[in-house]
Parts: structure tokens; sequence; C-alpha cells
């Protein structure tokens, strides 16, 4: 439940939203009594009994759970919360039901434009519920072993959802000694117990189309820069290039692997390392988006074209990527589907018992080539 009051001109709008009911009350501000008395006096669940003429139980029923009432009492409930301007006191009624109203989402670096739609996603996907999103940058401030399970007991979050697949066997193992751990669901990133649910991206296929975009425009010196080490994502896509260049034969030497970190600071570095090879590739596969976009600038910075000296792939499709210098030809991953798809999941392990899932769930989210400007066939 949310309650926005907006001043528009000569309006006063008040929004109550509950189980997927809008409803909204105007009062003319030239009408000082009435106006005065929406905004100075709080209405009560009894207020609203007496004006649709039901018992305060029928009101709790109407608004928690509108099936057990009919069609008439629900609409005389309803237009009695529009006339008296009536809010659910939230606090006291996840007081009541001895939940938090919140789910904390875990983010590796909040400051990334990659996370951004997904936290869209996923803020989309509780918009509907009772639950409020809270944001945890866990790079700046990483978790102490015991202190997600304490947030779950304390009763200060409800569920979490995990971008970071880098989370400790300690700090989960904690959470599961006190049986908090089926509220956890991973997206994005995820760890090797399968206990967790898991929302994520088909990895290993995308690192695959990209070394075979790549091959079909006629190359076949491919370097790559991984994420990295120890990710979760770093090792996926290392492991779909290598076994796509083994399927097509292409040759592999020790220096066309370099190691980067997702950032662009890695990329620039890359391509110090590649304008100063003896045999120099002819495209580079980047495990991530800014990765490409430091390697880019670095490679032109030393005289070389992109693509007409050296074809580069991304990997995400962040914004960015279609407006930079070359546009970025990446693999794209549907990140506003990932955020929906992990909120629709904890929303599901939220639920009472009967009909919370039972097991764990790993969800593969397709990806695309998207191919752009910055790969071409290479030079004679």
């Amino acid at each position: 439940m949310a309650g926005v009051i907006v001043f528009s001109g000569r309006f006063l709008d008040f929004a109550v939203y509950e189980n997927d009911y809008i409803l909204r009350a105007a009062r003319e501000s030239s009408q000082p009594g009435k106006f005065e008395a929406l905004v100075t006096k709080s209405a009560t669940i009894q207020d609203v009994a007496r004006a649709a003429r039901v018992s305060t139980a029928t009101v709790s029923r109407a608004l928690s759970n509108p099936g057990l009432v009919s069609e008439t009492t629900r609409a005389a409930v309803l237009e009695a919360i529009r006339s008296t301007g009536y809010r659910v006191n939230q606090a006291a009624r996840n007081l009541r039901m001895q939940r938090a109203g919140s789910v904390l989402v875990l983010v590796p670096n909040f400051g990334k434009p990659f996370y951004s739609t997904i936290l869209s996603g996923i803020s989309d996907g509780f918009a509907d519920s009772d639950y409020t999103v809270l944001i945890r940058d866990t790079e700046k401030r990483p978790m102490r072993e015991g202190e997600l399970a304490e947030a779950f007991l304390d009763g200060r979050i409800d569920g979490a959802i995990s971008l970071d697949g880098g989370l400790s066997p300690a700090l989960l193992a904690r959470c599961a000694e006190q049986g908090v751990d089926t509220r956890i669901v991973f997206a994005c990133e995820w760890v090797d117990d399968p206990g967790f649910p898991s929302i994520r991206s088909d990895n290993t296929e995308g690192a695959r189309l990209a070394i075979r975009h790549l091959h079909d425009l006629g190359h076949r010196a491919i370097a790559h820069v991984t994420g990295p080490a120890g990710n979760v994502l770093t090792t996926a896509r290392r492991a779909g290039m290598q076994a796509e260049r083994e399927r097509l034969g292409l040759p592999a030497r020790p220096e066309w692997i370099i190691r980067g970190d997702f950032s662009v600071e890695s990329g620039h570095d890359a391509a110090k390392r590649i304008l100063e090879m003896d045999h120099r590739p002819t495209a580079i596969f980047c495990a991530a988006d800014m990765v490409a976009f430091g390697l880019i600038a670095g490679l032109q910075a030393g005289g070389l074209r992109v693509p007409e000296d050296i074809s580069v792939v991304g990997f995400d499709d962040i914004e960015m990527s279609a407006y930079y210098v070359p546009a970025l030809t990446t693999i794209r991953q549907d990140r506003m589907r990932i955020g929906l798809t992990a909120a629709s999941c904890l929303l599901g392990r939220l639920s009472p018992p009967e009909d919370a899932p039972s097991d764990p769930v790993t969800e593969m989210i397709p990806v695309d080539l998207v191919v752009r400007a910055s790969t071409a066939p290479p030079r004679d």
C-alpha cells in the first residue's frame, strides 16, 4: 500500500493503492471546510465502516482479501474510503502480520549503469505489492557474516534479492541456520549452492553468439578480455567463448586471453597489451560493454581504427552502447526481464506457506546478438 498527496492547481489528489485498486479523492481548495477535514483529521477504519454501513471486519476483508466480500459491499467500502480520505496504517498492519514490509536488494556496485535497468525491473515487480524496496551496495560496504540473517531476524526485511554472486558461503550458511534462506533469490549473478533460486541470462550462449558472429565475418584470430577472477559471469562467458572457438577450430594463443574486471580502465589496459603484441588478433570479444569502451578508446589512441583495423564485441547492451562511437556490437541481456522475474520469484516465496513454491528454480533468460558498427570483416 502507498499513499501519495499531490498538489496541482486547485486540487488535492489523494491516492490509496490496495490490491490493485487506485482510489482518488479530489477536493476543491475553494471548499475550506472539506479541505481542512481531509488534511487535518485522519479518518479511521471505524469512520469507513460507518460511512459504508458495514462492520470494521468487513472493511478489513474488503481491503486485504476482496474475494471474500460481494461486489456491492466492496464498492460501498471503496466509496467510503474515497469520501473519508482513509489511509491504511501500513506500519500497524505489518506489526499485526509480523512482517517488516520491506525487501532488500544487494548490488555489487550501485554506480555501474548496468544495474539500473535490473533495479527498475525489480521496482516495477513490487509496485503493486505492499513491500518497500531497499538497496544496499555490497562493494562499498561488504556484508558481515551474520548481517543478512540479523536483518531478517530483527524484523527489518522479509526477503532479499542478491545481484552479487560473491556473498560469502559463511553468510549464506548463517541464513540457512536461521531458516531464512528460502526468502533469498539471486538475480544476474548466482552462487553454486542449488538451494537458492537464480534468475540469470544465458551467459554461455551469449559468448558463443559473439564468437560465431566474428567467425562469420571472416575473423580467425579472436582475443578475449575477461571479467574479474572468481566471478561466475567471467567463468560462464569464458567457457562459452572457448567452447565455440574449439567447435569452429579457431587458433588460440595464451596472450589472447587478457584479464579484465568489467571496468573501462581494464579495457584501456588491455588495449595497451594488444598494441604491443607481435601476433595481434583481428577481433576482440569483451566480457562487458564497459570493458569494450575502454578498449576501443585505447586502440584508437594507439592508432588503430575500429572496425577497419580490428573488430570489437561487448556484452550487456547497456544504454551507452548504441551511442558510442563506433556504436558497439554487443550481446543484449534483457535486464528488465531479469528484474521483473526476480521480483516475481521472491513474491512467490513470501506468499503464505501453502502457496509458496517448495523447490528452488533456475530461470535462464535468453540473450540476443545486436550488430552495430564496431564489427566488420578483417582486412585482407
